[in-house]
């Protein structure tokens, strides 16, 4: 995108600024259902400021611009907002102020900041309402920043709904419905309304492909003793899903109809919202009949049944495939001298997925970054970036699917070439990390920040480390990112229960040089019972074997290098039996025991 383009953009959003009174617009990377990806109707700070990260808010005053971007984006957002009228957050740093932060060190007394209240939630709008009134500044919920602006916007998704059947999910949407209503009458409500795309998916037993490789529904639910009320696109809708709805006591309304519908609900109705998932004008059209609390269905989601946990064993095993005829073909290229770059490699694995039975998407876009990309920890290639690769570094690859029983997500990292010892070093040290994670013996309750030091403590002693989270919850043919248990630095509350799938992917980037991630999913199951209290561990899900060659054993105990073998060995226990003779041979070479 051309940056004389993004400035006039930026320049057009400051005249309609002036025109209605507002000194700064807060533009974040999301929707009205607080969604990380998002269609492209919904991609209003890519459209405003060229930078195309999957998080990062745009922050717009008379005068500045800066897009507050995290550890993953620093160096995508320096390169794409280069030339332009705006600048980078490195949000993170402990010199980089937050948001409302900086508006109160910029803005004078009697300002007024403007959001769009159908994409800040309830608690982000609360937060910064707050922080704003201690200097004086006011919070405007209602101003659009890009209307009139973008004429060409993509519309909607028109994408048809289909049912997640019953043998795959494990449990029906009348079931799903009983259960979410105890929850909300738990928090002493009568009725809930959802926003969030992956909850009302999984609650109904629907999908649709409305955000790229996420298989949801563009839609609000809401529930109550008597059923459902679906607000979708008449057109997503055949005659199949609407008999399908109607039979598990689901109505069906437009999905522009949504505030009307609240607005006309009796002045007694207690409506369940959730405070991170509802975007703040919703909220304030339920006005007194709203009960902010948690969502009803995040745990529930989390947790994931035997069905679903047979799925993603068998999707795992096809993944598993996958990978070995991709890697496979990688290799032959490289041997043979076939000039192949990374989004040749993203092509590659999709071909071997695409091939799998039950394949739906890709559960993200694959990231394959060579040598120095590799250090972008979510790099996208593009044509202008479109790394060749050498036989003279490591070349990171974070990838995943969606099937219909089972959602991937995958990170590994292999030498192209003869691997330095700086490099077996790092690629050690990052690997002791994720043993010592995937082996931890913890009691219930442990929550995932009580757990991330094990992941960082071997890099922490050499002083590296890195500021992504270690893990993230995953769904089941759904979002490959969700909640609400993760592996972080910072504590989410919610505590690993038996039934949930987290990633397990601690990681080290040397700037200009490469990048090392090292990504399993891991299952959270029971251990033992002791006088002290039950014991949970994590089983590992992935299979595909790790790169030998980076392994410097020196640096390993016995009881790591006895992981690595035994991980080895089941992949090959379960992987050789779908493989042909070929690929079986390929295998077994890249499993031979570590000493």
């Amino acid at each position: 995108m051309k940056k004389d383009e993004i400035n006039g953009r930026i320049a057009a959003l400051r005249d309609a600024m002036q025109q209605n009174g507002v000194d700064a617009v807060i533009i974040p990377q999301t929707d009205p259902h607080q969604g990380e990806y998002l269609a492209e109707h919904w991609q209003v700070r890519r459209w405003l400021s060229g930078f195309t990260g999957s998080a990062g808010d745009l922050v717009v005053t008379r005068d500045a611009a800066f897009v507050w971007a995290d550890s993953r984006y620093w160096l995508q957002s320096a390169a794409q907002l280069d030339g332009t009228c705006i600048g980078v957050m490195e949000d993170g740093k402990p010199e980089v102020p937050s948001i409302a932060g900086y508006l109160c060190s910029v803005l004078p007394k009697g300002s007024m900041v403007g959001i769009d209240g159908m994409v800040f939630s309830v608690s982000a709008a609360e937060a910064l309402e707050s922080a704003l009134k201690a200097k004086g500044i006011s919070l405007r919920v209602d101003f659009d920043p890009i209307d009139g602006l973008w004429t060409d916007r993509p519309a909607l998704p028109k994408n048809e709904v289909f049912v997640h059947e019953e043998k795959y999910s494990g449990e029906s949407a009348t079931s799903k419905m009983k259960r979410v209503m105890a929850e909300v009458t738990s928090q002493n409500a009568d009725a809930a309304f959802i926003s969030d795309l992956a909850e009302i998916a999984w609650t109904l037993n629907v999908r649709s492909s409305d955000v790229e490789c996420n298989p949801v529904v563009t839609s609000f639910l809401y529930l109550d003793e008597n059923g459902g009320r679906l607000f979708v696109d008449a057109d997503k809708l055949t005659p199949e899903i609407r008999g399908y709805l109607a039979d598990a006591s689901v109505e069906v309304s437009g999905y522009d109809e949504v505030k009307g519908f609240l607005a006309s609900l009796p002045a007694d109705k207690r409506v369940l919202v959730s405070a991170a998932q509802t975007g703040v004008a919703l909220r304030s059209v339920l006005g007194e009949r709203a009960v902010v609390g948690k969502s009803p269905v995040a745990m529930l989601k989390a947790v994931k049944n035997d069905v679903q946990l047979e799925g993603v064993r068998h999707a795992m095993e096809r993944d598993g495939v996958a990978l070995v005829h991709a890697f496979m073909e990688l290799e032959e290229r490289m041997a043979k001298g076939v000039e192949t770059t990374e989004m040749d490699v993203a092509d590659i694995l999709l071909k071997h997925r695409a091939a799998q039975p039950l394949f739906f998407d890709l559960s993200f876009d694959t990231i394959a970054g060579f040598g120095p990309h590799g250090a972008i920890v979510h790099y996208s290639a593009n044509k202008s970036t479109n790394a060749t690769l050498k036989p003279d570094n490591l070349l990171l690859v974070d990838s995943g699917a969606n099937y219909i029983d089972g959602t991937t997500d995958i990170t590994r990292t292999i030498s192209l070439g003869e691997p330095t010892a700086a490099q077996r070093h790092d690629f050690t040290l990052v690997m002791k990390g994720h043993i010592a994670l995937g082996t931890a013996i913890y009691p219930e309750g442990t929550r995932g920040a009580q757990l991330d030091a094990l992941a960082r403590i071997n890099l922490w002693k050499e002083g590296l480390s890195y500021l992504h989270g270690t893990g993230h919850g995953v769904g089941h043919f759904l979002n490959v990112h969700e909640g609400p248990q993760s592996i972080r630095l910072n504590d989410t509350l919610a505590p690993l229960t038996p039934g949930m799938i987290t990633s397990n992917e601690p990681g080290l980037y040397r700037e200009g040089l490469y990048g090392i991630r090292c990504e399993n999913l891991v299952l959270t199951t029971e251990a033992f019972t002791t006088e002290f209290g039950r014991f949970y561990r994590f089983e590992t899900l992935t299979l595909f074997p790790f790169d030998l060659s980076l392994f410097d054993t020196a640096l390993m105990t016995d009881a790591e290098i006895d992981w690595v073998n035994e991980y080895h060995a089941m992949v090959c226990e379960r992987l050789l039996p779908l493989l042909d003779s070929h690929a079986q041979a390929w295998l077994v070479k890249k499993t031979q025991p570590l000493k």
